[in-house]
């Protein structure tokens, strides 16, 4: 197991740890829904938490490796998972999610923060979307970034992939609120606020804000468009020298 998995005061936190940066593959992310899939079916649990055991990492984003792959259908697979399966099990949920981001979240790590319905940031929390610069697409962020802060905004930040801290991604409204302090135990106390809700009122009042919140019907595009620009000889040799340079700052690092 790449996670932890606890719950406490009617809260469930499922905690990445998955060294060095909580690259997500498929058997990672096939925990981390079926972790929250577990919480959805616990009537004692009545909010969850994402969070990373890594103070400085929240996710890194997709395991590159999955676009190296002669496997014309591993990417395809890794997205099936974190565009479509993510998606509809926060969808389904039926109760409150928080992602409790302490560190860096790049890329698909974005997309699993986002996928909830809370952001909880660290004040050395930072956030980017670094795909074109690696070599393919944003594209599951065309979807809903542009609903988030603007459509002009969404293009800078995703076609520059330039990274931001905390304090814009609030002012962007991105991020719900800044931690002061310990990022995990400000997502504790807003969490245990919502589990002192009605839990009938708050699941049936989720459901409501969910459906009003869909984006299900643009992923198969952004989907293939991703697929089709991490398949050519460009990409794959972006994504070859990002993973070499990678390799080399761990090795000067130890």
């Amino acid at each position: 197991m790449r996670l932890k998995y606890t719950v406490a005061d009617h809260v469930a936190e499922i905690v990445l740890d998955a060294p060095p940066v909580n690259a997500l593959d498929v058997a990672f992310l096939d925990e981390i829904i079926g972790a929250l899939r577990t919480a959805s079916r616990d009537d004692a649990v009545r909010a969850v938490i994402i969070a990373s055991a890594n103070p400085k990492v929240f996710s890194a984003g997709i395991d590159l490796n999955a676009v190296l792959s002669d496997d014309p259908l591993a990417v395809h697979r890794l997205l099936e998972k974190l565009y479509i399966e993510l998606a509809d099990v926060q969808y389904g949920l039926g109760k409150p999610s928080i992602a409790a981001v302490g560190g860096a979240a790049r890329g698909g790590g974005m997309t699993l923060s986002i996928s909830g319905n809370v952001i909880v940031a660290g004040r050395a929390a930072t956030f980017g979307y670094p795909e074109v610069d690696v070599g393919v697409i944003p594209a599951i962020h065309f979807a809903h970034l542009p609903r988030i802060v603007g459509r002009h905004r969404a293009f800078e930040l995703l076609f520059t992939g330039r990274t931001f801290a905390a304090e814009e991604a609030l002012r962007l409204g991105l991020v719900s609120r800044v931690a002061d302090g310990d990022v995990l135990e400000e997502a504790r106390v807003l969490a245990r606020t919502f589990a002192a809700k009605d839990p009938l009122v708050m699941r049936m009042g989720h459901q409501a804000f969910m459906r009003h919140n869909d984006y299900r019907t643009e992923i198969g595009h952004v989907t293939e468009a991703f697929c089709t620009v991490a398949a050519t000889p460009a990409a794959k040799g972006a994504v070859r020298r990002y993973l070499g340079r990678g390799k080399a700052e761990r090795r000067s690092e130890s």
